[in-house]
This record gives C-alpha cells, sequence and structure tokens, in this order.
C-alpha cells in the first residue's frame, strides 16, 4: 500500500508538471515550518528522507547534535490550490527522524503517532473534530488596535458579514485540499468567524488543523487583509475557541454509545470523560499555550473555567451533545478548552492520553453539572466539588511541571523544552509594563 502511494505521489508529480515540493513539518509550539526540493529529489526524500540542520527550529536539536531527517508521508500528499500559473507546487508533512532512522523526540507529529499507536493497542481509534474560531482584521498597524472588517454577530448573514466571501474562497482550497468542511458561519464577535471541520482520525486531523490555519492567512492575505488565531485580540468580547469533540471507535462501532444508558453513553465514555476531567488542569498549558490564552478563560464570555461535564450546558468543561435522530455513531464529548493557537499534535496527544488513563484505570465519573455555573459562587461551586482550570499560564505550567501523565506522553525532550519556553514567556509578561497600568496609576498613585 505504502509502494502504490509513494508511485501515485511521483506519476501525480510528473503529470501535473509540479516544479516545487515543499516538505511540512511543526516545531513544538505548532508553528509550521517548511523548506522546498525538485521534483528531482521527491524519490530520494520519499526512500531516504532530506537532511537538515535540526538546531535551528525552535525545541527541536542542540547544536552539537544539529541533523535530523525529514521523511514524506505520502499519504499527506496535496497539490497546492494557490500557486502561480505554470509553477504548481505541492506539499507533503513530513515525520521527524534521527539520522539513524530512530523518530526524534522533538517531533510533535511523533508524538502524536506514539499516543495513536497506544489506542490501537488497546483496541480503539481516536477520532477527532474541531470547531475552530478565528478573526479577520485589517491589516495591522504599529502600535494601533485591531480593526475588524463588520459588527456582525451568530450566523449574520447580511451586508454586515463582509467576511462571507473569504469564508467560501477558504472552504475551496480546504476541499481541494481534501480537508471537508462541516459547517462555517459568522461568529458572535465583531469579524469573528468559525470553521468547523469534518471529524477523522486524529493524526489526519493535527494535518487538518496545521493545513488550516495557512490556508485562512493565505486567503485573507490575499485580499490585503490580516487573519489571526489569537485567542483574545479584542476586549469586551468573546475570544477565540477551538471546541474539540472525541470519540473512539472499535473497528466501525462507537465505543462511547451504550443504547442502554439513559444518557446512551457507554462505561468506556464516561470513564473517557473522568479522565479529561481529573487531568485538566495539567494539561491545560498544552491546550491554552500563551499568556493571552487565560484573558479568553475568564466569565462572562462563553468560555469554561469550571471543571465539570454536562449534556447542553456550554458553562462547563465538557459537553455530551445530543446527537442527531439519537444516531449511535455520532455520540460523542465535546472539550471546550482548547483555543486554535495549541500544538494540534501536542493537544490532541494529551486530550487522549488523559481520557484513556480514565478507561485503562477505571475512573468514576462525577455527577452532571447542569446548572448554569457561571451564577454560581465559590462556597456553592465547592459544594459539588468543582474546582476551576488554571487561571494563568504560570498555574498552568505549575500544574504539567506536576504532572506524571504529561511527562509521559510529551516525553522528557518537548515536556522539558515547552516549560523552559513557556516560563520565559510568562517572565517576560510578568515583567512589562500595560498601558492598562499606565493608565490606571500613572497619574493616581
Amino acid at each position: 500500500m505504502l509502494d502504490q502511494q509513494r508511485d501515485y505521489v511521483l506519476r501525480t508529480v510528473e503529470e501535473r508538471g509540479v516544479r516545487l515540493v515543499r516538505l511540512w513539518f511543526t516545531d513544538v509550539l505548532g508553528n509550521l515550518k517548511s523548506f522546498a526540493i525538485s521534483p528531482a529529489e521527491l524519490e530520494n526524500a520519499l526512500n531516504d528522507g532530506m537532511t537538515f540542520d535540526g538546531s535551528s527550529i525552535d525545541g527541536f536539536s542542540r547544536v552539537q547534535e544539529a541533523d535530523v531527517l525529514a521523511i514524506p508521508d505520502p499519504d499527506t500528499f496535496e497539490l497546492i490550490p494557490w500557486s502561480e500559473p505554470g509553477a504548481t507546487e505541492a506539499r507533503v508533512f513530513c515525520d521527524i527522524h534521527q539520522l539513524d532512522g530512530t523518530p526524534f523526540a522533538g517531533d510533535p507529529r511523533q508524538v502524536l503517532r506514539r499516543n495513536v499507536q497506544r489506542a490501537h493497542d488497546l483496541g480503539f481509534t481516536f477520532y477527532v473534530a474541531p470547531d475552530i474560531e478565528f478573526f479577520y482584521f485589517e491589516q495591522p498597524r504599529p502600535g494601533e488596535p485591531p480593526r475588524p472588517l463588520d459588527d456582525g454577530s451568530y450566523f449574520d448573514l447580511t451586508t454586515n458579514d463582509a467576511a462571507g466571501n473569504l469564508r467560501k474562497q477558504t472552504i475551496r482550497k480546504l476541499e481541494q485540499l481534501g480537508i471537508p468542511v462541516e459547517y462555517s458561519f459568522h461568529e458572535d464577535a465583531p469579524s469573528q468567524q468559525e470553521i468547523d471541520l469534518r471529524h477523522t482520525d486524529a493524526l489526519t486531523m493535527a494535518d487538518s488543523v496545521m493545513t488550516f490555519r495557512l490556508v485562512v492567512r493565505e486567503v485573507a492575505a490575499s485580499q490585503g487583509l490580516h487573519a489571526t488565531f489569537m485567542p483574545k485580540p479584542l476586549e469586551g468580547v468573546q475570544g477565540s475557541g477551538m471546541h474539540t469533540h472525541l470519540s473512539l471507535f472499535r473497528g466501525d462501532e462507537n465505543a462511547f454509545y451504550d443504547e442502554a444508558d439513559p444518557y446512551n453513553l457507554s462505561d468506556v465514555a464516561k470513564s473517557f470523560i473522568a479522565g479529561l476531567l481529573r487531568h485538566a488542569a495539567e494539561i491545560t498549558a498544552i491546550t491554552n499555550q500563551t499568556v493571552n490564552s487565560y484573558k479568553r478563560l475568564v466569565p462572562g464570555f462563553e468560555a469554561p473555567i469550571h471543571v465539570s461535564w454536562a449534556r447542553n450546558n456550554r458553562s462547563g468543561l465538557i459537553r455530551v451533545p445530543v446527537p442527531k435522530r439519537a444516531n449511535p455513531l455520532a455520540t460523542r464529548i465535546e472539550y471546550r478548552s482548547p483555543d486554535p493557537a495549541c500544538n494540534p499534535y501536542l493537544a490532541f496527544s494529551l486530550m487522549l492520553a488523559a481520557g484513556l488513563r480514565g478507561v485503562t484505570e477505571g475512573y468514576e465519573l462525577p455527577p452532571e453539572a447542569d446548572a448554569n455555573l457561571f451564577e454560581m459562587d465559590d462556597a456553592a461551586l465547592a459544594k459539588l466539588g468543582i474546582t476551576q482550570i488554571p487561571q494563568s499560564l504560570a498555574d498552568a505550567l505549575r500544574a504539567m511541571a506536576a504532572s506524571e501523565l504529561v511527562f509521559d506522553t510529551l516525553g522528557e525532550h518537548i515536556f522539558e523544552w515547552f516549560l523552559r519556553n513557556k516560563r520565559e514567556e510568562w517572565q517576560a509578561y510578568k515583567t512589562h509594563v500595560s498601558a492598562f497600568e499606565l493608565e490606571r496609576y500613572l497619574r493616581s498613585l
């Protein structure tokens, strides 16, 4: 099968007159990286990989162990739909290996491969479907606040929704790249958008999220505009989340479904939810990795802060959507805290690992929290045993640093590098004097 896919890639490159093949991979923070090779080098790359200097990539090799191999995954080969006429380009995602062929510990894609394999060893396939929110703005000007394109709100289909054509162009390019879209619409905040991707296996979806972010930016830039996945770019309105729908399948059967249960949730689903709840604080630094992420995770703007679950309560961390027509295949859970600035390979890995820990160790699901948690005081929440996810990057890093689960899931290389990098980010934030502080204190103190 692999040989057939390689043959298909080589044949397509020749028949379509591809001029450049871009090899894509990500650094530890989820930034897309790329270098290009000529079609003449592609067969060699597919067979033996391409060597590059890993010390130049954040979170990769140290100088004394610099060179690594990028080995293309032929299943991810696609023609790039914004290539210039007569200069067709293609892209392919790569796994990063050591020169001896062993998986490289600093490669986020290898981390997800490893954790997906753990699920396979237990008989499960892990499916993911993210709802990705983002903003369109006019091109940023130094020192000026973001300038939205419209004042639209939920589902607006009027002249207020100036970004409608941008979404249409984005969806067409995503579909040309083999990424199916389920929904798209104007979100609640001015110039805020949401595009929901159709569920697929976790590794394919992580590749799709990386591609999605680039496509959104490319389409916006082609119109002289700017798209951002910053979690909270505007004050006073909601931020951008990446609510992530999760399910486990055994073959063609949904392992989360049980017809006899009042909620149609199987024991596997209940333990998976319990695992996510118990380890939520530990994985938050990965699902919400920036200082800005925690400006979104506050009461009053629809973002979850309470470690709880319910069927149709959007104030909790986990929602169990009611499937259409009681469809067994549609039974799933929605993990609501991640934002679109995360590294999807690492975020999906930890959501899977936390859920599987609940399954393998038989965690018991706490009672459903079906009240509006935002309207309850701390004493009432404490009586219910409901805690909050970390409220700052510093709090999230402390929880992560103490987590055996996160260390085991990510591996020592990424675990230690991520903590060092993000502690530096927090320190830089702590020492920054903001406009808020100057306006509030300069004249009065």
